[in-house]
């Protein structure tokens, strides 16, 4: 029997062949129904093919949120080429490492990015640069553009459609999308058809969705959680994704109750910030019936608070490599189970092991790593055999670095990152516990902690705390609050207060930055 095409250019073609009206897209002030969607797709694979992209070359997007960012996706997808959506925040010569490793036949860019690719273009093999010239959410510098690059828009209105999209199977390479680079170089995790598309099963076969969903699209979506967690599979299955440039807590707030969003996704900073948006008390989000936090350590706390306000934010954990979901907490066991990541997806494995001895842990409360094997995870990272060989067991299991554990239910705890582990005195501290400790801490925005080089202790807890305006915790009143959930040895002997705390695009906290920041200003007390 022949594999069964998944491509989702296809899906959306189907979906504009008998139900053309659809509302598919929503994007500052203009919708766009799926026949629309499907058109304009076929055309830009016209240009595409045009530029002389074939099955496996890559086409890179250097932009923010848009329609065009998933246009272009199904454009890759129709022709069997591999899109590369960039991290927007990326400096030029950290894009320049992405490109050339990623080697793409065609950019598409944003005006906002033109700089930042001429000033890499030298160095790079790129067979067309595409300029994005209709958006009107896109600021339009006044120099005229570099001969190299051609707009997009009269290209695609003159491009007739692209009429056939090329059948895909599960082993055909969808995404490169590329680390956030805040810890290294960044590495291209391969994701696949089959790994998108086996995350979608997972999420529709445990997540509360349905085929007119209306998706609110506003974290960003080169990372895998704002693109797939639920946005592709919104577009692909018939509902409508309202894409939003960036997260705004005040306009996030105004499209959940006036677009009667149903499906939303969203890292812990954006829901804590949406919780302090004017109105959030009194707004009616009685239509939001699935809103997944993940993408970073989720404070119980947060997740208590929404329950207070009758929404249950349904914690989920994974990375990239797992395309992004390994496990979830259904929305019923929210407060049961608070602060759980959840279970095992439907079709995705997870253990724990013992990252010395490599032995399975079955015990309850016990730590290891996670490891994942499934059809969503990645098959390997592009070009960098390096990061393949200690990322992928003989048995086919990912390691994902993660530390958790179980409970007695069988219920996943995350823990912390092995690498951020904290060791003070011969003790092992996850700067995650600390960080849950603070976050319900009166005034307490946020909390980061890292550890830092101590004389007498190895190393010693730092704690970095976002403050309300006119709050300045001491040390003591920290220590205090912490010392009631921790051991004394976990407790902060440091502090520094800060208005917000660094991120970078995928929000995701900045552990560089944040060393960086810490070196130079620091409350401190001696002593442990």
């Amino acid at each position: 029997m022949s594999e069964i095409d998944i491509s989702p250019a296809r899906a959306v073609d189907c979906l504009a062949r008998y139900e053309p009206d659809i509302r598919s897209l929503d994007y500052e002030g203009r919708t766009w129904t799926v026949r629309e969607v499907a058109d304009s797709a076929a055309r830009l694979a016209t240009v595409l093919s045009g530029l002389g992209v074939r099955r496996g070359d890559r086409v890179a997007y250097l932009g923010l949120n848009s329609p065009t960012f998933l246009l272009l996706y199904l454009a890759c997808s129709r022709l069997g080429a591999v899109f590369v959506p960039v991290n927007f925040r990326l400096a030029a010569n950290e894009v320049r490492v992405v490109l050339a490793d990623a080697a793409p036949r065609v950019v598409v860019a944003e005006d906002g990015h033109r700089a930042v690719a001429d000033e890499v273009a030298p160095g790079l093999t790129v067979h067309g640069w595409l300029l994005v010239d209709d958006d009107p959410a896109i600021p339009v510098r006044g120099d005229k553009p570099h001969p190299r690059w051609a707009s997009l828009s009269p290209l695609v209105a003159a491009a007739e459609p692209r009429a056939d999209a090329v059948a895909l199977g599960n082993s055909d390479i969808a995404l490169l999308m590329f680390t956030s680079g805040t810890t290294g170089r960044p590495k291209g995790v391969i994701l696949t058809h089959g790994n998108v598309w086996w995350n979608a099963v997972n999420v529709d076969s445990v997540v509360r969705t349905r085929k007119d969903d209306a998706t609110l699209a506003a974290a960003p979506m080169f990372h895998i959680g704002g693109l797939n967690a639920l946005t592709l599979r919104t577009l692909v299955r018939g509902g409508t994704v309202l894409v939003r440039r960036s997260f705004d807590p005040v306009q996030f707030l105004d499209d959940l109750v006036r677009h009667h969003v149903t499906t939303a996704f969203g890292v812990p900073a954006m829901f804590n910030a949406l919780m302090r948006a004017p109105g959030f008390a009194q707004a009616d989000l009685s239509a939001l019936e699935s809103a997944i936090v993940a993408g970073a350590p989720v404070p119980p706390s947060l997740i208590a608070d929404y329950a207070e306000h009758g929404i249950m934010l349904q914690q989920a954990w994974g990375l990239t490599e797992t395309a992004p979901f390994a496990t979830y907490l259904p929305a019923q066991m929210t407060r049961t189970k608070l602060g759980s990541a959840g279970i095992p997806m439907p079709f995705t494995e997870v253990r724990l092991v013992d990252p010395a001895a490599g032995r399975t842990i079955t015990a309850p409360r016990t730590r290891g790593e996670l490891v994942v094997r499934g059809p969503n995870v990645t098959p390997g990272y592009w070009n960098n055999p390096e990061a393949n060989r200690p990322a992928f067991d003989d048995a086919g299991w990912f390691h994902t670095g993660d530390v958790g554990e179980y409970d007695e239910d069988g219920y996943v705890y995350i823990v912390d990152r092995i690498k951020d582990m904290i060791i003070t005195g011969g003790e092992n501290v996850y700067p995650a516990e600390v960080e849950s400790a603070l976050a319900d801490m009166p005034g307490v925005i946020e909390a980061a902690v890292l550890g830092a080089p101590d004389p007498k202790w190895g190393e010693t807890v730092v704690a970095v705390l976002a403050c309300e305006a006119g709050v300045a915790p001491t040390l003591e009143d920290v220590r205090a609050h912490a010392g009631a959930k921790l051991a004394r040895y976990k407790l902060p002997t440091r502090i520094l207060v800060q208005d917000a705390l660094p991120r970078n695009a995928a929000g995701k906290l900045d552990k560089i930055r944040l060393r960086d920041v810490t070196g130079q200003r620091q409350t401190e007390m001696h002593g442990q």
